[in-house]
């Protein structure tokens, strides 16, 4: 990785400045088809700016690129470079956030799913995004995670993880407790713990409270509690988490980022701590969570 990924300095907000990237690696969409041509406009514009492109392999193959033709250099995913751009919607950008987790490589995201909330900038502004990228006029705000171990693999969600029945199964009986002492036991759908970054995703479709971006701390929300005494709790960022499926029989999935990675059988326990500034996210100088909560949802809308 080059001197371009290290923080120049300081501002507002925990947010730092960078310098102009030598290098990127590109993910885009599952689906090329709304994504190629910028791609192909990105190496464009890179090599114009004297950007080296890096492409997994997948992205290669995906695209029907030709390394040797199109002026991009096919790597593996996860190669050293100083920022992960992402074509795409949220899944594209989670994808390309737990791929650079801990390397201090930040994702820089332009937007071409259906909401793309952790976006640096729309795909219909694809020009201005990508100048202001090589030339490194952005800001870099860092993220946190839920970190879980199942049978010795260790997953990162960056927005949440979910804990629900499985379908046509019955109702899921759960139990929770904070930092060892249990706080309650509920039957419902199911349970999400989310992030800030993730709160407005599965929690705030539970009635959960919504967290701003630089909120120290984590909320727990049920999915269709059988009960009216089941409300969401926000956990402070130092308090570990753990999961119980109370239920006699049916196991219930697991899931992080929208992803199921594992199931938690009956009365088995699952453990999740909350662990700041785990990835790091592209902002635009002057960028406002409170101005991006308006646009995509609509909240603060009169």
């Amino acid at each position: 990785m080059s001197e371009a990924a290290t923080p120049q300095t300081i501002d507002r907000g925990g947010l730092s400045r960078r310098s102009a990237p030598a290098t990127v690696t590109v993910f885009t969409r599952r689906n090329p088809a709304r994504t190629s041509a910028a791609l192909r406009r990105l190496i464009e514009l890179a090599r114009a700016s004297g950007v080296r492109v890096q492409v997994p392999q997948e992205e290669v193959a995906k695209h029907g690129l030709r390394p040797d033709r199109d002026g991009v250099v096919e790597t593996a995913a996860g190669s050293p470079c100083d920022v992960a751009v992402a074509l795409g919607g949220d899944g594209t950008i989670l994808h390309a956030l737990r791929t650079y987790a801990g390397t201090g490589t930040p994702v820089f995201a332009i937007n071409f799913g259906a909401i793309g909330f952790l976006a640096t900038i729309e795909g219909d502004r694809l020009e201005e995004g990508l100048a202001r990228l090589f030339s490194g006029n952005f800001e870099v705000l860092a993220l946190p995670a839920l970190e879980l171990e199942r049978q010795g693999e260790r997953h990162i969600a960056f927005n949440d993880v979910a804990v629900h029945r499985r379908h046509g199964g019955r109702v899921a009986e759960l139990a929770y407790f904070v930092s060892g002492e249990e706080l309650g036991e509920v039957r419902c759908d199911g349970l999400v713990v989310a992030t800030p970054a993730g709160s407005t995703g599965y929690n705030l479709a539970n009635g959960g409270p919504v967290l701003a971006w630089g909120v120290e701390g984590y909320v727990v929300s049920f999915i269709a509690p059988h009960t009216l005494t089941a409300r969401a709790l926000v956990v402070a960022p130092a308090d570990d988490l753990e999961l119980m499926n109370r239920s006699a029989e049916e196991a219930v999935d697991v899931v992080c980022d929208g992803r199921t990675v594992s199931e938690l059988e009956p009365h088995e326990r699952l453990p999740l701590r909350f662990v700041p500034r785990r990835a790091l996210l592209a902002q635009l100088p002057g960028a406002s969570f409170y101005a991006r909560l308006r646009s995509k949802f609509g909240l603060l809308a009169s």
